[in-house]
């Protein structure tokens, strides 16, 4: 029993010089492939716009002849395996019915593609199509073979099937793709693609896997859209005498790029081109199929990716291919925004278009779940978490997604560079020197500040040696805006972008900065359960603390929080054991370190091991100051300061003149008639302060002065290896319990330590100079003016009743037992 719609077929292929044959699908595979690429479809990504322009827009205006060679091109592809037969004959099914849907008769067909062979000029002569309309004509006219009527009658009870685009499972994510070319079967195969290799090559730079996963990468999280995105936000808060000088400022295609940019902005246009990359995406992904450098499955989830993103985007295929329209422009620096009805009329309005499906409606959720997993497996490598961190400071390290790239030796030698000039970091210190980085302290103190501004408790602005200007009071008061955002980013963003750094340099054990990525990771986990939490965080903190000489952060990290595709939003969000790139100072050992105040810089985190280099510096600085030489004499010497120290020199040779002002007088007139030696002239500079009680040396305990010292040498000795972690902490343990004995808080010891810099301090031209740097210091440590001065302000004074409000999570040092969470 013949089948009608083949039968039929086969007679419409004989107007194509064919030889009749009751199957139209009947013809060698090789010579099919061969007259496909004679008809200039040498892939099914052609076929798939061949078959779309035939059937066209629907109605009445398809062409005949497009029509017919449809008609041939679907039995070649079915022929040649490029199409099942079940799809072969859907598309031929669909042919048929629009065929016969707008011609009354066989003679209407053959009288309307004659026409259109006429409006075309082709030459007629030995391609006997003339005489195969007359055979056909006979044949319907005489009743034999598959008639019109006999046809339509067919027609009549067998409905149009689906258009037979792919559906199985996640398929259907590849109707993103038909901008590019309609996907038309699966699996993908070189049939699908002809000149890929070299298309990959000269477009994209991209010669295997590895480049193609991490341009994937790139495209999901980043693409060409972030900066554009960056570009806009900044013109929109410009006029237009300064855009327009911005525009101008740019050079070759970048100010192409710029006026198409500008045109957007005047015509009202919508800022938002991201589908330009999406699309891109799911075109790669394909490619990646089609060459076997993706499986059939890796390459669906990138597709599936896409899809997720898009539907977060767009509300249907219109506002999709606009904002495609839109991100074209901008690449090749021309609106083609006039163009957009006559580029996407087709997919938009065919009836077999595979965009018949509703955007919101083309892939489901459970389709997703499994895609967004496959893509955080992308990256669930944790320096993936520094890429993260430290792109925002520099894009292009986004590029570096995926499979590790190998580093460029400029880039290398840069970032070596960067580590030794700027950081004072280099190789022969290991990665270890890399925790002198990781400040949990100061997340602590950023934390107090901001609680306590919340709630009306910093401390006064007024102190005992002046106010701090009115710019740093409002940077401290401003905090209260930070208050339910812990401060770690603040801390962790720039130690990620020097662990970048270490990495780039090529320098340091790679296993080693993978393990401080993982602590990294599970620290910003620790204290932020999801990404828009974090950016907050940091966006934030980045506003009241910008980075000196640097701009803002505040329109990059919102591009990141507000953009679906950030890499943010797809990192490994996991809570595991929780262990730091650095060690947590205790609350009570970040208050004993406090003490040394501003004789030294803030002591954010514990000291550790200097690097010989950095040891030189250092006993050099000991020798200079006390004159010692050895761990035993350091170790002696701080008992003595702990025991004893500067204080009990005042008490013993200063304090009785106190009670004797004649005897004072006399010794002071005794010393300044004659020569006096040096250490004649240390004394006599000392008497004279006592006789004029100078900056309150007689009436205030000096103990600070001895303990700062302490402290400060203490750290010394543990950067030289000369007290172990033990004896270190004893040393804390004890300043701190001192400190607790001799004064009532931190204002107190400021006068203390002030008295006694000014009192022992030797015979200098810079003496009031360096009394008016540490009185400006002690202001800024005491008010918190600026935040990042000295963390006096959010500690309490050793044995002092507590003051500070706690702060509203975890994100504080153990021992604080008043925690919120």
């Amino acid at each position: 029993m013949i089948d009608p719609l083949n039968a039929w077929w086969a007679q419409q292929l004989v107007l194509c010089d064919w030889a009749f044959d009751p199957d139209p699908l009947g013809v060698d595979p090789q010579q099919a492939r061969d007259r496909l690429v004679a008809l200039a479809v040498p892939d099914r990504g052609e076929l798939g716009w061949r078959l779309l322009e035939a059937l066209g827009e629907g109605g009445a205006g398809a062409d005949p002849a497009r029509l017919l060679g449809a008609l041939e091109l679907t039995a070649l592809a079915g022929a040649a395996g490029w199409l099942t037969l079940e799809q072969a004959r859907a598309w031929g099914h669909w042919l048929a019915g629009e065929i016969a849907a707008h011609h009354r008769d066989l003679d209407a067909w053959l009288e309307a593609l004659r026409h259109a062979r006429s409006a075309e000029g082709w030459v007629h002569g030995d391609d006997g199509f003339l005489e195969a309309c007359q055979a056909l004509s006979v044949l319907e006219h005489e009743g034999d073979g598959v008639t019109w009527e006999r046809l339509g009658e067919w027609l009549a009870v067998h409905d149009r099937p689906e258009p037979p685009w792919p559906e199985a499972g996640g398929a259907r994510a590849w109707r993103l793709r038909a901008g590019f070319a309609p996907v038309l079967a699966l699996p993908a195969g070189e049939q699908d693609w002809a000149g890929l290799h070299e298309w990959l090559d000269g477009s994209w730079q991209v010669r295997d896997r590895d480049d193609l996963l991490r341009t994937l990468l790139w495209l999901a999280a980043q693409g060409d859209r972030q900066g554009w995105d960056l570009d806009a936000s900044r013109l929109l808060g410009l006029d237009h005498d300064a855009a327009v000088a911005w525009c101008e400022g740019l050079e070759g295609d970048e100010r192409r790029y710029g006026r198409t940019l500008l045109a957007f902005l005047a015509q009202g246009e919508p800022l938002e081109w991201a589908a330009w990359d999406w699309l891109r995406l799911v075109d790669l992904a394909w490619a990646g199929a089609c060459l076997g450098w993706l499986a059939a499955e890796e390459a669906e989830a990138f597709a599936l990716h896409a899809a997720d993103l898009v539907q977060h985007r767009y509300s249907d295929w219109s506002a999709l291919a606009r904002a495609y329209q839109r991100g074209r422009s901008l690449f090749e620096g021309r609106n083609r925004l006039a163009a957009f009805e006559a580029d996407w009329r087709l997919l938009l309005q065919s009836p077999v278009s595979p965009w018949r499906t509703p955007l919101q409606g083309l892939v489901e959720e459970a389709e997703l779940a499994p895609a967004r997993e496959a893509i955080r497996a992308w990256r669930a490598d944790p320096r993936h978490w520094v890429l993260a961190l430290a792109s925002v400071r520099e894009p292009e390290l986004a590029a570096r997604q995926g499979p590790a790239v190998a580093v460029e030796p400029a880039r290398r030698e840069d970032a070596r560079r960067y580590l030794e000039e700027t950081l004072e970091l280099h190789a022969d210190e290991g990665v270890e020197a890399l925790v002198r980085y990781w400040l949990p302290a100061q997340a602590h103190h950023l934390n107090q500040l901001a609680a306590d501004a919340a709630h009306g408790a910093l401390p006064p602005a007024e102190t005992p040696f002046g106010a701090p200007e009115p710019a740093a009071l409002a940077v401290r008061d401003g905090l209260r805006q930070a208050s339910r955002h812990a401060a770690t980013i603040h801390m962790a963003e720039k130690y990620a972008f020097y662990l970048q750094m270490a990495l780039d340099s090529e320098a340091f054990d790679p296993g080693k900065l993978a393990a401080l990525a993982e602590a990294l990771r599970g620290s910003l986990c620790r204290f932020y359960p999801d990404a828009r939490r974090l950016l907050e965080a940091w966006s934030r903190w980045d506003a009241l603390l910008p980075e000196e000489g640097q701009p803002p952060l505040t329109r990059e990290i919102a591009w990141h929080l507000e953009d679906p595709g950030s890499l943010f939003h797809w990192l490994d969000w996991r809570q595991d054991e929780w262990r730091e790139p650095g060690p947590r100072p205790r609350l009570s050992q970040f208050t004993a370190l406090a003490l040394v105040g501003p004789l030294n810089s803030p002591p954010w985190s514990l000291p550790h091991r200097e690097s010989e280099r950095e040891a030189v510096a250092i006993r050099e600085w000991i020798d200079g100051h006390y004159g010692l030489h050895s761990a035993e004499e350091l170790a002696e010497f701080l008992e003595y300061l702990l025991e004893a120290g500067d204080r009990q020199e005042y008490q013993i040779n200063y304090a009785p003149y106190t009670l004797n002002a004649a005897r004072l007088a006399s010794e002071i007139a005794t010393l300044e008639s004659g020569e006096c030696s040096d250490e004649e002239r240390t004394h006599l500079l000392r008497l004279q302060r006592v006789r004029d009680n100078e900056d309150g040396c007689n009436d205030t305990d000096l103990t600070a002065w001895d303990l700062a010292q302490a402290v400060d040498l203490a750290i010394a000795a543990r950067q030289l290896g000369w007290l172990e972690s033990a004896a270190f902490a004893r040393v804390l343990e004890r300043a701190h319990a001192l400190a607790a004995r001799h004064y009532s808080g931190w204002e107190a010891y400021a006068r203390g330590l002030y008295a006694g810099f000014s009192f022992f301090m030797g015979e200098t031209p810079e003496r009031e100079s360096f009394l008016a740097g540490l009185r400006q210091a002690l202001v800024a440590w005491l008010a918190a003016a600026p935040p990042l001065a000295g963390p006096w302000a959010s500690l309490e004074f050793p044995g002092a009743r507590p003051r500070h409000w706690a702060p509203l999570h975890i994100d504080t040092l153990p021992g604080d037992a008043r925690l919120l969470h």
